[in-house]
Parts: C-alpha cells; sequence; structure tokens
C-alpha cells in the first residue's frame, strides 16, 4: 500500500483524487493547496488532512511514500524538488517543467535521491491511442507515411488565470498539443524537424482568450505529422488520422462511432472496417496511476519515462522557437528558449 500526498486542489488534483479513491494499492493521506479550504473539500471526499504546505504535510503525516503533483507548470520544479529532497518518490503532471534546464535539473536531482520521477503524459492510457499504436506497430496499415491530430477546446481558467499568461503555461502548445505530441514519439520515435505557426507569440492572451497552434513535425523515420491544439473551439475534441500504404486509422470523439481501421482494399468498392470503442471501468487517469505504482513495486520500467517527458518539452520548445522565428527548427542543432524570456 502506498501512502500519497497530493500536491494542488485544482481539477487535475481532483481527478488523480477520485482516481486514487479506486486503487486498492494506494491510500491518499494527504492534500496540500495555498487555498486551504479547497485541499479541505477535496479531502473531505478522500478521508485524508489538508494542509496549506507541503511542509506542514510531510511533518504532520505518519508515512508519505509518493508525492504527486498537480500544480501549474511553473511550480512543478519547485515541489518536485522539495518532495525528493525528503526521499519520496514523484509523480509530476505534464509538462516536466517550461525549460530544458529545470526539466534536467529535477531529473539529475530525483536520480541523486534515488527517487522515481514519474510524468503524467495520460493520452498514453486512453484506449482509443493505445488500440491506435497497437495496429501501427502490427503493421495493419502499412508504411506510415502522414498523420494528422487535433485537439481543441476552450481556454481553462485555472488559479491567478494562469493559463493565460504564457511565461506561465507556454500556451496552447505547451499545455494542450504536449499530449499528441508526447503521444507521436511514443509512436514513431524522434523528431528531426519542427515547423509551426501560432495565433500569439509570447505574450499575456488578450484575443478573446483564444490561443492556435499548428505545428508539423518531421521524425527521423520519415513520418510526417500536423499536430493541431487550439482553445477557440466550444466544447472539447480530439481526432486523429493515420494515414499509411495499406490503409487508415481515424479516430473523432465527436463520433458515435469513434474509432475506424479502414484497410486498403484491391477492390475499389471496399467500405473498411470499423471498430468502436466500449468504455472502460477505469479512468486513464487511474490506469495511468496504478501503472506509475505497479512500475514502482516491481521495479519495472514506466510506460512514461523523465526522459520522454523531457523530450515532449524539448519538441514544444522547438516549435515555440519555429513560430517566433518563422523559420523551421531542427532538433539538437540550437539552445531552445524557456518560456520565462
Amino acid at each position: 500500500m502506498q501512502h500519497i500526498l497530493l500536491i494542488g486542489a485544482g481539477t487535475m488534483g481532483g481527478a488523480h483524487t477520485f482516481s486514487y479513491l479506486g486503487l486498492d494499492q494506494a491510500k491518499l493521506v494527504g492534500i496540500v493547496d495555498i487555498q486551504l479550504d479547497k485541499a479541505e473539500q477535496l479531502a473531505q471526499h478522500a478521508g485524508a488532512r489538508a494542509f496549506a504546505t507541503i511542509e506542514e504535510a510531510l511533518q504532520s503525516l505518519e508515512r508519505v511514500d509518493i508525492v504527486d503533483v498537480c500544480v501549474p507548470t511553473f511550480l512543478h520544479k519547485e515541489f518536485v524538488l522539495k518532495a525528493a529532497e525528503q526521499g519520496k518518490h514523484v509523480i509530476c503532471e505534464k509538462p516536466l517543467a517550461g525549460n530544458l534546464k529545470d526539466a534536467r535539473e529535477m531529473i539529475e536531482y530525483c536520480e541523486s535521491r534515488q527517487v522515481q520521477l514519474f510524468v503524467g503524459h495520460v493520452v498514453r492510457f486512453f484506449p482509443e491511442y493505445e488500440k491506435a499504436k497497437s495496429h501501427l506497430d502490427n503493421g495493419a496499415i502499412g508504411q506510415v507515411g502522414v498523420v494528422r491530430m487535433t485537439r481543441a477546446g476552450q481556454m481553462p481558467i485555472g488559479w491567478n488565470d494562469w493559463y493565460a499568461d504564457f511565461a506561465q503555461s507556454g500556451g496552447v502548445v505547451m499545455d494542450l498539443s504536449i499530449h499528441d505530441i508526447d503521444f507521436l514519439r511514443w509512436c514513431f520515435g524522434d523528431v528531426e524537424r519542427v515547423y509551426a505557426k501560432s495565433l500569439h507569440g509570447r505574450t499575456k492572451h488578450a484575443n478573446g482568450r483564444m490561443d492556435y497552434g499548428l505545428v508539423t513535425l518531421r521524425f527521423k523515420n520519415g513520418v510526417i505529422a500536423h499536430v493541431e491544439g487550439s482553445w477557440a473551439h466550444e466544447g472539447f475534441t480530439t481526432k486523429y488520422e493515420f494515414a499509411g500504404s495499406g490503409g487508415i486509422i481515424d479516430f473523432d470523439s465527436n463520433k458515435d462511432t469513434s474509432f475506424a481501421l479502414t484497410r486498403r482494399q484491391a477492390a475499389v468498392t471496399a467500405t473498411g472496417v470499423y471498430v468502436p470503442e466500449s468504455p472502460l471501468v477505469q479512468t486513464p487517469y487511474a490506469r495511468e496511476l496504478q501503472h506509475f505504482i505497479g512500475c514502482l513495486e516491481d521495479g519495472s520500467t514506466p510506460k512514461v519515462t523523465a526522459e520522454d517527458g523531457y523530450k515532449a518539452v524539448e519538441i514544444v520548445l522547438a516549435a515555440i522557437q519555429s513560430m517566433e522565428t518563422g523559420q523551421p527548427v531542427t532538433l539538437g542543432e540550437h539552445a531552445l528558449p524557456a518560456l520565462s524570456n
């Protein structure tokens, strides 16, 4: 049984809290938030204790094995280092950090303290995305040439409206598109070159709380992917299309039959085969947290490593540089920007 201290009682903190309640191998013992009333409200649901600071929580609680960091991106480093300093394993929500220097420091400090650092790229645990990767790995559509990914909704409203401040959130590409960027790297390996366009530069968003980014990735294996992220849409939608020499894998969250695998046939009248998705008993967040805890207990390699978290940030920062310069960016050629610049 792993004893969990959760940092942050916002939207993601809530998602993690209710996920832990369904896990036999986890016990949520404390919730920390600078807004103590929010921590208390969430703690009541979990039978946990509420605290205003991590220091108070770690001093007061009899046992903490894992610290789960669900605070805004610009605060990740502070809490990851504080947890690791006390010898606690860490689960950190994505993105790992806003710049590569901080991300590397977080990884190396956790290694030096001999604690595990897990990064919450939860899309790898969504069944429709796992299914797509399984088909790709099995060669179901042959050699993949072009991929299109979309993730669209409204700009979230967080503590102190931090999402609207580019220096704190990194905008829609860092906070939203990074989901698809990480998933694509899981599928196709390392990215060679990035080209991107956006609605904004690194300024506070003033255009009706909207942001939009279109990122083109060229992978070292030759696959080209177009990743669209939007905070300019009502509702929330995710889509993907993988086009290969032997068929197409298609998903649209707005469709009743959202997942489809269409194999290319010699006959022009072929209609394809559709594979509908069924809902899971566990949410993807619960599956993710259960996986991380299982890796901690049996020593297995997690589906998402800290290095995966680092690489996702690296690709996003290359996209931000491309947006600002109007030029493609080859990974590894130049130093990449930090959000606070």
